[in-house]
């Protein structure tokens, strides 16, 4: 930990107390405006299809720009995305909030970048402790998210109008402290850029293909129940503080496991970690399944929390192993593209998921995703014996 990641793991915290906030209302905004039920959490598949679409722009942007100045449009960027969530609110346009909520994918994007950006303010031993820590700063997020909605949300006569104000200062915080962060360049001043594989090169390497797929199918099952997890909470008749405990506590569970998961990784390598992670969400479907009160909806989404935890920062570190420094833009703009776009998807099918089928329908669905990534590690965990032994266990790692 050295002062510059500090402050960057509290750029981290104030961007899930955006991401929280977003989580907690917007569904049940979108259900108060939207003209099918069923199209509830079309804010929230905005809020991801707008990462997806941004994540290239992103990439040429700070390629162009540098980390730095493209980190603090995409604050600038929120600022006014939220802005106008809170005039589609207080208007009761649906389709202005699915549209500001597109237009903060950008911000989205640029900060989803904030943990490998970590990796660059360390020495490269220490890029899975700084991942893990910059990610800890989750936490803030935890605590600031779920009650800054709750304080909020009647704070104007328009309910959830005042937690989208709110947010425009969480964002304008963010914009401050970015601003005393010194990135080393991407490129070393006047050095020549050196051009890198092509991304179709570094997109056949099995470990960018188990990597990808455990970032994007982790964060998409995560999200397919978080997304939810508000609306079905409110059609079991729980008030929106337990939602919102609820939403605390999850997020509690994705991000206080990052003070040790670095550890675990240097020890024990990414993939015993993903596996782990792979356990904890089919052991959340299964707390799901066995009844809707408050302690199992708690129990469910805190075990979701600490497997997607796992999942990710295991696929973020073993995506670092499948490009050069020259590729990194183009290679983590193509994984966080993908995450988005599953997310996207299961954002959206979350609300119809869950306000047709109920919450127990959306938790036997996230049994498919999961099994498919049960498949992907255990055909890459195959290959990484058959190395060892080809090599006469000389080979250690993918």
């Amino acid at each position: 930990m050295n002062p510059q990641l500090l402050l960057l793991t509290l750029c981290q915290g104030l961007f899930l107390s955006n991401n929280v906030t977003f989580i907690a209302i917007n569904g049940l905004v979108g259900l108060s405006l939207a003209p099918q039920a069923w199209m509830a959490t079309l804010p929230v598949a905005g809020y991801v299809a707008g990462g997806a679409l941004a994540a290239p722009l992103v990439a040429r942007h700070q390629r162009a720009w540098g980390r730095r100045r493209t980190f603090q449009l995409g604050l600038l960027v929120a600022m006014i995305a939220s802005s106008l969530c809170a005039v589609a609110a207080v208007t009761h346009t649906f389709w202005l909030l699915v549209g500001a909520t597109l237009l903060a994918g950008y911000y989205n994007a640029n900060a989803s970048l904030y943990r490998f950006a970590a990796t660059e303010l360390v020495a490269p031993s220490m890029k899975e402790k700084a991942i893990s820590w910059v990610l800890a700063g989750g936490i803030l997020g935890a605590f600031v998210g779920p009650n800054l909605a709750t304080f909020t949300r009647d704070a104007l006569p328009q309910p959830f109008a005042g937690a989208y104000l709110a947010l425009v200062g969480v964002a304008l915080l963010a914009l401050l402290v970015m601003s005393r962060i010194e990135f080393p360049p991407l490129t070393a001043p006047g050095s020549a850029p050196v051009a890198g594989r092509p991304l179709r090169e570094i997109a056949r390497q099995p470990v960018f293909i188990i990597a990808t797929t455990a970032c994007a199918l982790g964060y998409g099952v995560m999200n397919l129940l978080m997304a939810a997890t508000p609306i079905a909470m409110a059609q079991c008749s729980h008030p929106f503080s337990s939602a919102a405990l609820v939403l605390e506590w999850h997020v509690v569970g994705m991000y206080a496991p990052s003070f040790f998961t670095g550890s675990l990784i240097q020890r024990f390598g990414p993939l015993p970690v993903m596996v782990t992670g792979l356990a904890l969400n089919v052991a959340c479907v299964l707390i799901a399944l066995s009844g809707v009160d408050l302690m199992h909806f708690l129990a469910a989404l805190i075990t979701l929390g600490v497997g997607w935890n796992f999942l990710f920062i295991g696929g973020t570190t073993l995506a670092t192993q499948a490009y050069r420094p020259e590729e990194r833009t183009t290679a983590q703009a193509a994984v966080d593209f993908c995450v988005y776009t599953t997310m996207t998807f299961t954002a959206f099918g979350s609300g119809a998921l869950v306000t047709t089928g109920g919450w127990q329908a959306m938790n036997l669905g996230a049994l498919l995703p999961l099994a498919l990534l049960g498949a992907a590690l255990s055909w890459l965990a195959l290959r990484q014996r058959r190395l060892v032994q080809a090599a006469g266990g000389r080979i250690a790692g993918p």
